[in-house]
């Protein structure tokens, strides 16, 4: 059988491959329409009893479908169809929305994030339709949005929560790590995203004025460095407060975990040290600070000696289950007050909660137990939280699912970045595991 689904599921792959080619990126609002509609008649021509979009004005459409199986176990997948736009251009060696094959890659802007793992769940379900049925319910719940930050999930699910009730959830975002094994993950990390701004005149002048008039760029870099120290320790009072320690079993995964530290510097390329000396642990229990980018006066070719009005700054701090994300943003309000940066502005942009499965749920020792029949016993690791956030948190707490993150993707696939990939291989493999574990379970 393994060896007819392998077969199966690298044939299928190019019925669907018009998905990666819509260029739905939520941030430029392109696309999204196209690509939801795309959703909606394949679920439909998959044998859907429901496939629908639940819409809003002022947002990207949510598709729901389900799909009924053989027996009384439902399991909730979450996707997302929005994908990052595809700059810069002059990067990628094909079309970005061109999908092409390339040294047994499929590569495409989705193909790793999350189009790619969503295509893998579409031909689970057509392999189980063309051989006997599926062997329990099957709900779908995919979002447009997740790429500008869910904004609206946690509100739809509230709102549908009878018809999203299942009693597991199969999460995006899983796959292979820097060695070649695949995660169980499960959980994410939260976040917060915020700006924090200087205005120190009405108008830029000219910078032979910086001897007397303030200076916005220097302000606001002065009020940034002390956010943190020099050993990367975030020193906002109160931030590391509702940081639990892990449980054993979590400290146990975390030891075991794949985290070859002179491999990631290279797939990097970072030019300095690390600033943990326990990177593994950071990477599931430690919440962080981050500049994203940062913006004033002139920036553009050539020299113009401008003393800069204004400038920002756009941070974001990755978050651990019972950190608040509103709550970051005023103790963060409260250390620039202290510190005597009361006149710099700090707003919220949006904000989402961590969430952890339980280890040891009957799910999570499942999904485990399947992979290693399917990659091999020392191919698999359990990892407690991936680093990365997502509207995860209201399907865990508001649903009361145990959730794992599993995919297709790998740690060298490119999500966000130019050349985004997956493996052929990867994506069959991954067929295979879906099918073992519905079966299963």
């Amino acid at each position: 059988m393994v060896k007819d689904i392998h077969n199966y599921a690298e044939n299928q792959l190019n019925d669907f491959l018009d998905y990666l080619a819509i260029p739905s990126v939520s941030a430029e609002n392109k696309g999204i329409k196209e690509a939801s509609d795309w959703l909606v008649k394949k679920f439909e021509q998959l044998g859907a009893k429901k496939s629908e979009k639940w819409e809003k004005k002022g947002q990207n459409p949510f598709v729901y479908a389900e799909f009924e199986g053989r027996s009384s176990k439902t399991v909730l997948f979450y996707n997302h169809y929005d994908v990052q736009p595809a700059q810069p251009l002059n990067e990628w060696q094909t079309e970005p929305f061109k999908p092409t094959f390339v040294d047994g890659k499929l590569v495409a802007r989705g193909a790793s994030d999350d189009k790619g793992e969503l295509m893998a769940r579409l031909v689970m379900v057509k392999w189980f339709q063309e051989n006997g049925g599926l062997p329990v319910n099957l709900k779908f719940f995919v979002e447009g949005e997740e790429e500008i930050g869910s904004l609206h999930v946690d509100e739809a699910v509230k709102e549908h929560a009878e018809e999203l009730e299942a009693d597991a959830c199969i999460w995006e975002g899983g796959g292979k790590n820097s060695v070649n094994r695949f995660e169980v993950i499960s959980g994410m990390k939260g976040i917060v995203s915020f700006d924090i701004e200087a205005v120190t005149a009405d108008i830029d002048m000219h910078s032979s004025l910086a001897c007397f008039a303030p200076n916005a760029a220097w302000r606001l870099i002065q009020g940034l460095a002390t956010l943190k120290d020099k050993n990367g320790r975030v020193t906002v009072e109160g931030f590391y407060d509702d940081v639990d320690e892990l449980t054993s079993v979590e400290k146990a995964a975390v030891e075991q975990m794949d985290f070859d530290e002179e491999k990631v510097k290279r797939t990097f390329g970072l030019k300095r040290e690390f600033i943990t000396d326990k990177p593994a642990y950071a990477f599931v229990n430690e919440p962080t600070m981050t500049i994203n980018g940062l913006t004033s006066g002139y920036e553009g070719e050539g020299v113009k000696t401008v003393l800069p009005k204004y400038a920002k700054a756009k941070l974001d701090c990755r978050l651990v289950p019972k950190q608040n994300p509103e709550k970051i943003v005023r103790l963060v309000e409260a250390h620039l007050r202290k510190n005597g940066f009361a006149d710099l502005k700090v707003t919220f942009n949006l904000g989402e909660n961590a969430f952890r499965s339980d280890s040891s749920h009957a799910f999570v020792q499942l999904a485990m137990n399947t992979a290693k029949k399917v990659y091999g016993d020392d191919q698999v690791k359990y990892v407690p939280n991936a680093a990365g956030g997502g509207p995860i948190e209201c399907f865990g707490n508001v649903l009361k699912l145990p959730i794992i993150l599993v995919g297709v993707h790998n740690a060298a696939s490119g999500a966000h970045a130019p050349n985004e990939h997956i493996l052929v291989s990867d994506f069959v493999q991954g067929v295979e595991y879906l099918i073992e574990l519905l079966q299963k379970f």
